[in-house]
């Protein structure tokens, strides 16, 4: 999280997020230690952190009204990363106090040879819990929003959420990182899908990227895109199209059609690309 962000425009659509703060313990290396190794680190840094925390202050960088519900521990950490999340713009006014929990922190190693990091987590307490959200807060928190964050790991609590958001015709994006115990229910409710780069054909159980997210699509009739992330090669979208097909189309393989986009698309680029088939689902 950054304290870097522009400024909402009053009236804009509010993005939620519901999920769970964590501390970031940061470390780079020149490369990833051996077992019983001493190495020196190249920097370190101590900041806020978690997918949910994440995701709204990229909402706030872009100048978008951003919200976040969640429970978070009365410990130096917790206030440390509410006042952080209020700085980048993040409405934090539905952050729940626990009096007695411990925040959620997370070690993460940062190879600067591979370019990889390794995160080492430490789950805290208490969880955010359907109990904690009455029909009041429910109808405050949605307020004015256009576009509810999930990603499972409060699952109960963004379940009883986004059945709400759901009601009041809110869409739902879902951040789907791995597999979780009642993930499914939130992506049968899910308007847009955003998924780690091995979580579409574990799920689905595809043979391969290009057809597990065909499959999702299928499978999941709500959702308008999927999108899967490549790291530092970027990400591939699947969108649903929003008119009928002609029968008159032919079929596209879909594994040939990855493959010809990553042979015509321009990695050695600075500046971001787009690579779109102009063939649409």
């Amino acid at each position: 999280m950054s304290s870097c962000s522009d400024e909402a425009i009053p009236g804009q659509p509010i993005v939620l997020g519901c999920g769970q703060l964590c501390l970031d313990y940061l470390v780079t290396v020149p490369s990833f230690p051996i077992p019983d190794q001493k190495i020196r680190s190249t920097s370190f840094k101590v900041q806020g952190g978690g997918n949910t925390g994440n995701s709204l202050t990229c909402v706030a960088r872009l100048g978008l009204p951003s919200r976040i519900l969640a429970k978070v521990a009365d410990d130096s950490h917790g206030r440390f990363m509410v006042e952080e999340l209020e700085s980048s713009g993040v409405d934090t006014s539905f952050c729940m106090n626990a009096k007695d929990g411990a925040s959620h922190f997370n070690y993460a190693i940062v190879d600067n040879q591979t370019n990889t990091r390794t995160c080492i987590f430490t789950p805290g307490y208490p969880p955010l819990l359907p109990d904690d959200l009455t029909e009041s807060l429910l109808l405050d928190v949605l307020d004015g929003v256009r576009v509810l964050y999930v990603n499972g790991r409060s699952r109960e609590a963004e379940l009883l959420l986004a059945q709400k958001a759901h009601s009041k015709n809110i869409s739902i994006l879902i951040n789907a990182e791995k597999k979780r115990a009642g993930l499914d229910e939130l992506l049968d409710l899910a308007d847009y899908a955003i998924c780690s780069t091995n979580f579409p054909q574990v799920w689905t159980e595809s043979p391969s990227s290009p057809s597990a997210l065909l499959s999702m699509l299928i499978r999941l009739p709500k959702l308008k895109f999927v999108i899967m992330t490549l790291g530092e090669h970027g990400c591939v979208m699947l969108e649903r199209c929003s008119s009928e097909v002609s029968g008159s189309e032919e079929e596209t393989d879909i594994d040939e059609l990855h493959e010809s986009l990553k042979q015509s698309t321009d990695f050695t680029s600075v500046l971001p690309v787009c690579n779109s088939s102009g063939d649409w689902l």
